[in-house]
């Protein structure tokens, strides 16, 4: 059967935001003196909040640095939003397919509602869940822990083993997980496959493979 809702994390899933943030985030930590690749960036922060990265970043190279980075991270990576971001290829066909089969959606991300409202609105994506945004701002612990999956669920008032989670980060995945429910885990990011399915999830490679949903059943 199809779930009741799905929920999609935001970067990685619906806007290819990551691709674009991520080598940005890797130079500007080695100029301040913690070298980095893009790869490690990947496996350390990729599904954690900014406020959590930069509490490591403070613990490694002071609090200055912290608040520099933060700064310059914010200017660089909206200047290459605004100019570069654009929706995962296919994942209009999924909205669309879900929504003519009566299923619910949201977004639940470890980002704030001020980035997820601007990548969603320069991806001409926010119009497709109004009202139904939640941030992990709005609990009080973020993922990995599954507090955030939990409260979209509780919100649009569908049990957890009702829903599924559409993630590409091995926290993602933990966190859908804990919650109780379904998660798929997107491939086609900068998480291998084989990490988001030893995490738990029901590996794919493309969003398109979630048309029709890989349940064996339209209904």
């Amino acid at each position: 059967m199809l779930p009741v809702l799905v929920i999609f994390d935001c970067d990685g899933v619906l806007v290819d935001s990551e691709r674009l943030s991520v080598e940005l985030e890797a130079r500007l930590l080695s100029e301040l003196g913690w070298p980095m690749t893009a790869e490690e960036l990947v496996l350390r922060w990729m599904g954690r909040t900014a406020a959590f990265q930069r509490e490591e970043i403070a613990d490694r190279l002071g609090a200055s640095a912290a608040a520099l980075f933060e700064e310059r991270s914010s200017n660089e990576v909206r200047a290459a939003f605004e100019t570069s971001l654009q929706a995962v290829p296919g994942v209009i066909a999924v909205l669309d397919y879900l929504e003519s089969r009566g299923v619910k959606t949201c977004v639940a991300s470890s980002g704030t509602h001020e980035r997820i409202r601007l990548t969603l609105g320069l991806t001409n994506l926010a119009h497709r869940f109004e009202g139904r945004i939640f941030s992990a701002a709005d609990v009080a612990v973020a993922k990995p822990a599954p507090d955030l999956f939990l409260h979209a669920a509780d919100s649009l008032g569908v049990a957890p083993s009702q829903c599924a989670v559409v993630e590409d980060s091995v926290f993602g995945v933990q966190a859908g997980v804990a919650a109780g429910m379904t998660v798929y885990g997107f491939g086609g990011g900068l998480i291998d496959r084989t990490l988001l399915e030893q995490a738990g999830a029901i590996g794919f490679d493309q969003i398109t493979d979630l048309v029709p949903w890989p349940t064996g059943s339209d209904s």
